[in-house]
C-alpha cells in the first residue's frame, strides 16, 4: 500500500520555521493502531490524516501518542495540500471533523481558516503546572487548555517549564498556554504539552480558540494580530466573528512523498 504524504511548515512562508506537519492521504480509514505508528513514525507535533468523501474530506488529526480533538496547524497544512497540489482549482475546502466542520478558504495572503471560538473562564492552577514552571502567571483562565496570563512579552519569552514536575499532570488532549501583550503585535504566546514527545509546540492553532476571545474582550477589538514566541516562531492573523474564530495564515510543502506500508 502506497500513501501519499506532504509535510508542510505551517503559519510561515519560509520552510524550517512555522510549525510542520505532515498530511497522509488515505482511500479509506486504516486501524487506529496504524495511524499511531505513521504519526510517530513522521515525528512531528501531529500528523493529518485525510479521507475525500462528497463535498470535501473527513479530517483526523494524530501525534505520536494519541487522537486529537483539534489542531490548527495541521488544518491549514491540509489546508495548503488539497488547495495547493490536489485541487489547485478549488477556493476553499471542507473538513468533516470530531470538532464540527472546518473551512479552510484561499486568501490573498495564505489562507483563512474557520474554527471554534473556545473563550477560557477563571480557574484555579493544578500544583504540578504551578510547581513546573520558573515564574507564576498573574491570571489563569481555562477551557480545553490552561490560559495562565503574564504582563508583558518578556515574561513569555523567559518561561521555562520543569519536565520531571509537569509531566505528573495528565491533561488528555490540552495543554499550557503562557500569553502576554506583545511589542510589536496585539498578543504573544508559547504553549507546552505535559507527557508528549515534543514539549514545546511551535505553532498552536487550536490555542487561538481560547486566546483570540480573550484577547478580543481585554483589548476591545475583534482583529488581533499574534506571534507564537517557540524557536521556530510563527505569525497569525486572527478575527473573532461571533461563535468563531478566523485564523490566517500561509504555508509552505517542505517535501512530498511516498510511505510504503506491507
Amino acid at each position: 500500500m502506497d500513501l501519499v504524504l506532504f509535510q508542510i511548515d505551517a503559519f510561515t512562508k519560509h520552510v524550517f520555521s512555522g510549525n510542520p506537519a505532515c498530511v497522509v492521504m488515505l482511500d479509506s480509514w486504516l486501524p487506529d493502531s496504524t495511524l499511531l505508528k505513521i504519526a510517530a513514525e513522521n515525528a512531528v507535533a501531529e500528523t493529518a490524516f485525510l479521507v475525500e468523501q462528497a463535498g470535501g474530506f473527513h479530517l483526523r488529526w494524530f501525534t505520536p501518542e494519541i487522537e486529537m480533538d483539534l489542531c490548527g496547524h495541521a488544518t491549514l497544512a491540509s489546508g495548503h495540500a488539497v488547495l495547493h497540489h490536489l485541487h489547485p482549482d478549488w477556493d476553499n475546502v471542507s473538513f468533516d471533523t470530531v470538532s464540527g466542520p472546518l473551512l479552510v478558504h484561499k486568501e490573498h495572503e495564505g489562507y483563512r481558516m474557520d474554527l471554534p471560538n473556545r473563550p477560557p473562564v477563571s480557574c484555579t492552577l493544578p500544583l504540578e503546572i504551578a510547581n513546573a514552571l520558573n515564574v507564576q502567571p498573574t491570571n489563569i483562565m481555562k477551557a480545553r487548555d490552561f490560559v495562565l496570563i503574564y504582563p508583558n512579552e518578556d515574561a513569555v519569552r523567559n518561561i521555562t517549564i520543569n519536565p520531571s514536575i509537569f509531566d505528573q499532570i495528565n491533561l488528555g488532549t490540552g495543554g499550557v498556554i503562557v500569553t502576554a501583550p506583545g511589542d510589536h503585535c496585539d498578543f504573544v504566546s508559547r504553549f507546552f504539552t505535559p507527557q508528549a514527545s515534543i514539549l514545546e509546540d511551535a505553532v498552536t492553532g487550536s490555542a487561538h480558540c481560547s486566546l483570540v476571545p480573550y484577547w478580543s474582550k481585554v483589548l476591545g477589538k475583534t482583529e488581533l494580530s499574534a506571534q507564537q514566541l517557540s524557536s521556530r516562531g510563527g505569525i497569525l492573523h486572527c478575527r473573532l466573528t461571533g461563535d468563531r474564530v478566523h485564523l490566517i495564515g500561509e504555508a509552505v510543502t517542505y517535501l512530498q512523498g511516498t510511505i510504503l506500508l506491507e
